[in-house]
């Protein structure tokens, strides 16, 4: 049931009107853990049963933790609760990898050997209810919150629909008070709401899924296009990628807005970044201030000198690629990003020790500069995000290294261009203007006019086939 269907907007309607006429907060939480159960449902009914219950199972696990004492009965139930989370990540996600990367790594040393393959649907949004459930029994154990005495409640914070299949990652010490609250009905919030709404609508179908049709071609065979089309390709993957992820999340907190819950922002215009460090700061926030907060400080953080500082810089966002995905191009998507960490941090301190460099670097020419190269980095490696194999993305990188003779852009180039100029003058203009403050300034029939144009504009460039989220898939 994607956001952008009319499917979903027939379920929202009716899940919004039902809600907000129910007098009773205790019915409104019941309703929507139905509602969850039928969104996710829609896809595959068992599945469903199945997060239900590990959701239950992590309540009563984590009831047991707050209500021990003693360490040693804590650490067992903390145990038993991340190895059936993690369990089950890794039998859904990562058997099969495994498998046939053993199988591949036998045959590279001469042994003969036929591994069976594991028949299995992968859950979708499998790893995001996973870190959500991770983060909450570790907070327990660690005394950060007290485990949560209703099971409706807890239930609601793992499966709650808008963040269900693609996050924001939540953590319950933001949500559960959220649940616990009362809810009253605010015209402010449905305007944000229904902003946050349309403007991911926007990013999706009028953006996302147009550039999809000159990403698609090139990466399906990128040996028959030149380097100026793989170029263009690749620009084009880097702005499909982020508005299809921040229109999913804008969409999502705008449907809680609707129904008075608040999600974190999981983007703050992250290619204006002046370096990667920053960049990850503004990505998918969610995700790396989990990484940071459940991998990166438990390994030791930036504690230990330069060399472990470096490697847990390594291994954190090397795992935090894996999570992304059962194929080595993950994975060395994320070793790329921790390289690129451990060269900023390096040459952080180079800068610090020559006052001289930092000036240039602060000025007008170095900020341009140092903005540009970020976004080279981080285009570059999404190469290995978007390529289905090492081979796939072997080639790409051999035709935006070296010119190659080829096809040109499948689909006429001015669109694209101007979807990329769109882009860039939208983020800076979000950066340099105040823009919820000028849409609250706009008189009500001003505002009314702004959204049906972007609607009808949305509507207009919408390609006409509903492509899923890219983050689904993970």
């Amino acid at each position: 049931m994607l956001f952008c269907s009319l499917a979903y907007l027939g379920f929202f309607a009716a899940v919004f009107t039902l809600y907000w006429s129910l007098p009773w907060p205790r019915l409104r939480v019941w309703l929507l853990l139905a509602a969850s159960f039928v969104f996710y449902a829609s896809w595959n009914k068992w599945l469903a049963a199945l997060v239900f219950a590990c959701t239950a199972a992590d309540y009563l696990l984590a009831r047991g933790m707050d209500a021990c004492s003693a360490r040693p009965p804590r650490r067992l139930l903390l145990a038993v609760s991340l190895c059936m989370n993690l369990g089950l990540l890794a039998y859904f996600k990562y058997a099969n990898f495994f498998l046939a990367s053993l199988q591949e790594g036998l045959h590279a040393g001469g042994v003969s050997a036929s591994l069976p393959l594991l028949s299995v649907l992968l859950p979708v949004g499998i790893s995001f209810y996973t870190f959500e459930a991770i983060n909450y029994t570790v907070d327990v154990y660690r005394r950060r919150i007290p485990a949560e005495r209703d099971l409706g409640h807890f239930l609601l914070f793992i499966t709650f629909f808008p963040h269900l299949v693609a996050g924001p990652i939540v953590r319950a010490r933001d949500f559960l008070p959220q649940v616990r609250a009362p809810k009253r009905w605010s015209w402010p919030r449905a305007q944000v709401g229904v902003q946050l709404f349309l403007l991911g609508f926007f990013k999706k179908v009028a953006v996302a899924d147009r550039l999809a049709f000159f990403v698609d071609p090139v990466f399906a065979h990128p040996g028959l296009y030149g380097s100026g089309a793989t170029w263009l390709a690749t620009l084009a993957y880097a702005l499909q990628i982020y508005c299809d992820f921040s229109g999913y999340s804008d969409m999502a907190l705008g449907s809680a807005h609707l129904l008075g819950y608040k999600l974190a922002v999981n983007f703050s215009l992250p290619y204006l970044s002046l370096n990667v460090s920053e960049f990850w700061r503004r990505w998918h926030i969610s995700l790396s201030t989990w990484l940071r907060d459940y991998l990166f400080i438990p390994l030791g953080g930036s504690r230990g000198g330069r060399w472990r500082t470096a490697r847990n810089l390594l291994l954190t966002m090397t795992l935090g690629g894996l999570w992304h995905g059962a194929n080595w191009t993950f994975v060395l998507w994320g070793l790329a990003h921790g390289l690129l960490l451990i060269v900023h941090r390096a040459f952080r301190g180079l800068c610090s020790a020559r006052p001289w460099l930092e000036r240039r670097l602060a000025g007008a020419g170095g900020t341009l500069g140092r903005g540009a190269l970020t976004f080279l980095a981080v285009t570059l490696c999404w190469v290995l995000f978007r390529a289905p194999s090492l081979a796939v993305a072997g080639e790409v990188f051999a035709r935006l290294l070296l010119p190659h003779d080829g096809r040109p852009m499948p689909l006429p180039v001015v669109s694209l261009i101007a979807l990329l100029l769109a882009a860039a003058v939208a983020h800076t203009a979000a950066r340099l203007g105040d823009v919820p403050a000028l849409l609250r300034r706009l008189p009500a029939p001003a505002l009314g006019l702004a959204y049906a144009l972007t609607l009808t504009l949305a509507l207009l460039l919408w390609p006409g086939s509903e492509k899923a989220f890219i983050y689904f898939q993970f």
